[in-house]
């Protein structure tokens, strides 16, 4: 990593609870978590929209929330995410081969229409040189309300800061998920 950690004891009371409910739910606490914590607030508010955006109210299916994050994060080289959002649909149900298909999500039959929509929209969002014009827009409309398309680019958009951060902080995978690793590309 690029920024050293510093120890648990030294973050204030208020993130050490972040820490300890990650230790909690994923045996360890996350490499970037205390790196967010180096900034109390900024950490806290963003475990906050994260909370929001990953809600079991939310109007879009878990699957997909996961989905689209694992495929932003690879788009971004961000292997910490990838790691632990691939851990997270294998959690979800989705078949490994599924998840290996991500990266060619274009090209193979294991994505129904409203998933390929979605990621369509995550590549235009997540990627600079590519735009959301009328008719991406009409295809995402035709498997989303406003209501969805507002928190699906809200996601799309948390995970671009996410995956950034990890990414341009050198943030290693800390092992969540034992799926084989996609070589490292200039891909599309």
């Amino acid at each position: 990593m690029h920024v050293p950690t510093k120890p648990i004891s030294e973050y204030p009371w208020f993130i050490r609870l972040f820490f300890w409910n990650q230790k909690r739910r994923y045996g360890q606490v996350l490499e970037p978590g205390l790196l967010w914590g180096r900034s109390p607030w900024v950490f806290a508010t963003l475990a906050l929209l994260y909370g929001a955006l990953d809600r079991k109210g939310s109007p879009l299916s878990p699957v997909l929330r996961s989905l689209i994050t694992v495929r932003v994060s690879q788009i971004n080289h961000c292997e910490f995410c990838v790691d632990i959002n691939s851990a997270t649909l294998v959690k979800r149900g989705v078949p490994e081969n599924k998840i290996e298909a991500l990266r060619e999500w274009q090209h193979h039959p294991l994505f129904d229409q409203a998933e390929r929509a979605a990621l369509e929209y995550a590549e235009a969002v997540t990627r600079s040189e590519l735009d959301v014009d009328d008719d991406l827009m009409a295809r995402v409309k035709e498997h989303f309300d406003d209501d969805a398309v507002v928190e699906l680019t809200g996601l799309i958009a948390f995970q671009n800061l996410s995956s950034k951060f990890n990414s341009a902080l050198n943030v290693a995978p800390q092992g969540f998920c034992q799926l084989p690793a996609a070589p490292r590309s200039d891909e599309p």
